[in-house]
């Protein structure tokens, strides 16, 4: 029941828990620095809460190409219940104004991947099913 769950859930909650201040208040707290190391080379290499959120949602962008890639009964429902996510997505894009942001934007482009690549790939292995004789 859960290998039907669209894993890029997480990256659209955790986002909508730091509008409601969650991870820190402020105008921008996707601006927010987590960490940051002096390299080498003498540059700083910073991580802010928001480069975290897109590292999250390529990491689960990763986990969904890997589910899709199976062929069980549940993988109609994965695949609508990502489209889902992505129509949650665009909705609250286009309505709330906290989500006008461009790591929201990211996020809910790497949701739209994640749909296209998830029919793509079901469609190339039920090509692979059919039999002609």
């Amino acid at each position: 029941m859960f290998g039907a769950v669209p894993l890029l859930i997480v990256p659209f909650i955790l986002y909508n828990l730091g509008l409601l201040g969650i991870f820190g208040g402020g105008d921008d707290p996707w601006a927010s620095e987590i960490f940051s190391f002096r390299m080498m080379s003498g540059g700083v290499f910073s991580m802010t809460l928001g480069d975290l959120m897109i590292l999250i949602g390529l990491i689960f962008l990763f986990l969904e190409m890997v589910k899709s890639a199976r062929t069980t009964s549940a993988s109609i429902m994965d695949h609508l219940l990502s489209t889902l996510v992505f129509v949650a997505f665009l909705v609250e894009f286009l309505l709330v104004k906290g989500a006008a942001h461009s790591i929201f934007f990211t996020l809910m482009i790497i949701a739209l991947f994640d749909v296209m690549a998830g029919f793509a790939v079901s469609m190339r292995s039920a090509s692979r099913d059919i039999n002609l004789n």
